[in-house]
Order: C-alpha cells, then sequence, then structure tokens
C-alpha cells in the first residue's frame, strides 16, 4: 500500500511517499511565505498553503491514502459556502492578542482554563486568536450571523476544502484552550469566555479512521490521519511507552513526553498536558508538552546579523564553552515558554567583552538553546521518569556541537536519526503505512554525556530569571 504523508509546517509542506515496498522518498519541499504585518504578528496565506497541500496530492495522485500533519495553533476563518479564507491564517509565534490574555488573567480566568483546557492563558494557543478574528475581521463577523462561518485551526481548513468535511482531529483541539481535556468535547464555558460559540466550530473526531476522501485523477483517495506535527513527530520516533521523550528543533524546540491513558497535569511545573494521538475506536494517549520558542529562529536570527554565513561554521569550537567564560544567551526572542510561560521575556546576552566575538555569540546561542530544552526535560523529570535515553529531530538536531551540549547539560543520552522526516515518517504510520524498513534502515548517532554541568546550569536559570519580564515596562522619570 502506498501512503503519502503530508506535513504542513511553519515554513514549508514537505510530502513523503512511503512505496509498496516500504521505501520512502520526498517527493516534495515547497516553501511558502512568511508574513509579519506588524510587531508580533505572524501570518500565512492559507489560499497558498492549500495549493501547497493541494499540489502534493496530485502529484502523487496513484497513493492508496494521505496522512496530513499541520503547525498545531495556527487558525484561520473562510466562507463555509465558497471555501475562500475571509483572513491570513494567524500562525502560533503570533502575540496580537497578548493584552487579551492579560486582560483575562487579571479577571482570573486562568484557574478555569487551566481546570478546564490544562492549559494557562496565553497567546500561543488558538482560542484568543479565534476570538480575534470574529472581534476584528468584519467579514467573519458578517458570515457568523448568517451561519455561513467556518472557523478553527488550519486542519480543519485542509479537511474540509479536500475532503468536504468540516472536521478537526482530537490532537489538534486539545491545543486550543476551547477542548475540555476529561470530555474530548468543545467546552461551553472556555467558548463564552473568549467569544468564540462552539456552534462555529468544527467536530472533533480521532486522529485515525476514515476521515474524508480527496478527488484526484478520477479517483478518491482516503484521508487516514490527521494530527499535530509535534503529536506526529512523536509517533515517528516511535516513542510508545510512558516516559519516551522527543525534542523536535524547528523554529521553537517542542518536547513531548508520553503519559499514556491518563492525561497528567503539572501547571505548577510549567507543563502542559496534550493528547497524543487517539487511534479510532480506542482511548486517547496522553503526553507532557513542554516548548521553547526560539530555536531554529534564533540561529537564523544570527545568520541574518552575519554572524556566520555557512552552517559548517558552527558545527566545532574549539576551547572552552561560551559559558565557562561567563558568556550566556538566553533565546526568548519571542518570550520564554515551558516552564516560565512569561511572554514580556526578552531575549538576552549576558557578560559581553570587548574580546567577544562573532564566533563566541554564535557558541553561546547554541549553547542557550541546548539549555532552554535541557530546562523543558529537567521539568518534565521531575514529574514523570524520563527516559535515560532522549531522542531529537530537526535542523539543529545535525549540530555535533549542540548534540553533545544538550546530553552534557540533561545527563542524557541524545539519540539523533539520519533519517530526517520524521514528522511525516509518523502520520505516515498513522495513516496506515508499513515504515519498518526506513525504520530498519535509519542510521542512529548516540552522543553521551561527558561532562557534569550542574553549577552551569544554575548559572544560565540566573540568567533566565533577569531576561523575565522586560518588555512593556515604561521607563520611570526621577
Amino acid at each position: 500500500m502506498a501512503v503519502l504523508a503530508i506535513d504542513q509546517g511553519t515554513t514549508s509542506t514537505r510530502a513523503l511517499r512511503i512505496d509498496d515496498a516500504g521505501a520512502a522518498s520526498l517527493t516534495h519541499a515547497i516553501r511558502h511565505r512568511q508574513s509579519y504585518p506588524a510587531p508580533g504578528r505572524v501570518e500565512h496565506d492559507a489560499a497558498e498553503l492549500l495549493r501547497n497541500v493541494r499540489q502534493c496530492i496530485d502529484d502523487n495522485a496513484d497513493v492508496t491514502a494521505v496522512g496530513i500533519d499541520n503547525q498545531g495553533e495556527s487558525c484561520v476563518a473562510w466562507n463555509g459556502d465558497t471555501g475562500e479564507p475571509v483572513c491570513p491564517v494567524i500562525v502560533w509565534q503570533d502575540d496580537r492578542t497578548r493584552d487579551v490574555v492579560e486582560r483575562l488573567s487579571a479577571r482570573g480566568a486562568g484557574d478555569a482554563v487551566m481546570a478546564r483546557a490544562g492549559l494557562p492563558l496565553d497567546s500561543y494557543f488558538s482560542a484568543s486568536k479565534l476570538g480575534w478574528i470574529l472581534e476584528h475581521v468584519e467579514q467573519a463577523a458578517s458570515l457568523a450571523r448568517s451561519g455561513k462561518l467556518r472557523l478553527g485551526t488550519t486542519d480543519a481548513f485542509f479537511l474540509d476544502r479536500l475532503c468536504g468535511r468540516y472536521v478537526t482531529d482530537i490532537t489538534t483541539a486539545s491545543r486550543t484552550s476551547l477542548l475540555n481535556l476529561e470530555t474530548g468535547k468543545w467546552d461551553e464555558e472556555l467558548c463564552r469566555l473568549f467569544g468564540v460559540p462552539a456552534e462555529l466550530l468544527p467536530e472533533v473526531v480521532p486522529s485515525t479512521g476514515e476521515l474524508g476522501s480527496v478527488r484526484c485523477d478520477g479517483r478518491s483517495i482516503p484521508l487516514r490521519a490527521s494530527i499535530v506535527d509535534q503529536q506526529a513527530a512523536l509517533y515517528g520516533h516511535g516513542c510508545r511507552q510512558a516516559g519516551d521523550a522527543k525534542i523536535t528543533f524547528g523554529t521553537g524546540a517542542f518536547a513531548l513526553t508520553l503519559t499514556g491513558h491518563e492525561a497528567f497535569r503539572a501547571p505548577e511545573q510549567g507543563l502542559l498536558p496534550t493528547v497524543a494521538w487517539q487511534r479510532a475506536g480506542e482511548r486517547p494517549e496522553y503526553a507532557l508538552d513542554g516548548g521553547v520558542y526560539s530555536a531554529g529562529a534564533a540561529i537564523e536570527w544570527a545568520r541574518s546579523l552575519g554572524l556566520f554565513t555557512d552552517y559548517d561554521e558552527i558545527n566545532e569550537f574549539t576551547g572552552s564553552r561560551a559559558i565557562d567564560r561567563d558568556l550566556v544567551f538566553v533565546p526568548a526572542l519571542t518570550g520564554l515558554a515551558c516552564p516560565h510561560w512569561d511572554r514580556r521575556a526578552a531575549g538576552l546576552w549576558l557578560g559581553l567583552s570587548p574580546d567577544t566575538t562573532r564566533r563566541d555569540l554564535v557558541q553561546s546561542i547554541l549553547e542557550g538553546i541546548a539549555f532552554r530544552a535541557a530546562e523543558v526535560i529537567r521539568t518534565m523529570d521531575r514529574f514523570i521518569r524520563v527516559a535515560d535515553t532522549v531522542s531529537i529531530d530537526g535542523g539543529v538536531a545535525v549540530n555535533p556541537y549542540f548534540c553533545q551540549c544538550l546530553a552534557d547539560i540533561t545527563g542524557k543520552r541524545i539519540r539523533v536519526n539520519a533519517f530526517s522526516e520524521l514528522t511525516a515518517l509518523g502520520t505516515a504510520a498513522l495513516a496506515g503505512a508499513d515504515v519498518s524498513s526506513v525504520v530498519a534502515g535509519n542510521e542512529i548517532t548516540v552522543y553521551e554525556p561527558r561532562r557534569a554541568m550542574d553549577a552551569f546550569v544554575e548559572r544560565f536559570d540566573e540568567a533566565v530569571t533577569r531576561a523575565g519580564g522586560w518588555r512593556g515596562h515604561e521607563a520611570s522619570s526621577g
């Protein structure tokens, strides 16, 4: 059975084909435009994303099944009659609703959101963005009044346009702050809180099953998996038992640890319970989630500043580490996620001196990302025993210096897969593909901890504290 897995991510749409013999091939990697219309705002063109997804399917019209993973918290509104988007996709990185969230927090709404959705009040999640669309996009409000508006995360838009089914999978719904984590249904109180009528939202369905069919080249191709990209990556890494963990390093860094059939809550640790996946006819599997907002984004930023040109330049550094020389970078360019949840935190260098070089700065950035990812794993480890080996993937996972830093700071073996399309591989497996040949042929590199870093962890934690709450303070006069 040939299966096509489409990984619709933050920067590109990628298509992985698993053929009848179990061989994998990447057939498409289509980048899309990133729009930053104002400070704190990040948008995509919904029609462009759909075209890219459609192209992946059209060029693989002979497959027997399709699976799609999505960006998670990114959302959009569209006309239910015509299918046309009425606004850009508001991307998960977008922080336009920070003031809304802070007002809700001041009213004491955070406890209700945590109790019902298992999530903190944060503009990272979809609920406040969906409410913003209804309040600020006149065409959306008009369509809502006439009963023609469709409103949801990007997966719902894709499935509606491709399959004619207005549905969202439970993993994506669990990232909105509108789903009741206990019932697996939209929560009326949360919907009222964020100003998002439940009747406008798509039906919540399992991550696998007969989710609809896509017409292509005169055929109907069944769509058998729909899931958040990070959960797809968790599955692609082979995580199946409680305590199994992975970190995906993309624009941000996203750590997930499986917890089994129970949704563990650890708000005091800044960890988020989330649905890992739900197979058709089965109970949901849950995970703990922890994120770092800026990972690859921080490295790209450094490159844009001219701190380095080619990635090969930053694969190794001679001599001591930056933190040994008291040079620290906190990668809080768009705030701090787990365990701080501080959108007002700002990126910070400490320890600069006249002899600090560009290479020193880049070295400190790599270390800072590793320290922040390790902080998330350390937080998880206090709550549920994380396995001794953590699997990682994504752009910076190919950097040996970074990987060794991560192993030393976490005190865990770091497992790096040579096969880079693990998100799409997980989606393919959930859609029914036999991926055993791909897994068996995957080359693995393991980084063992070499150096105790406890003292430096404390030093970095001090820097994180100094970065906290920086943005938005008015200058005082004296």
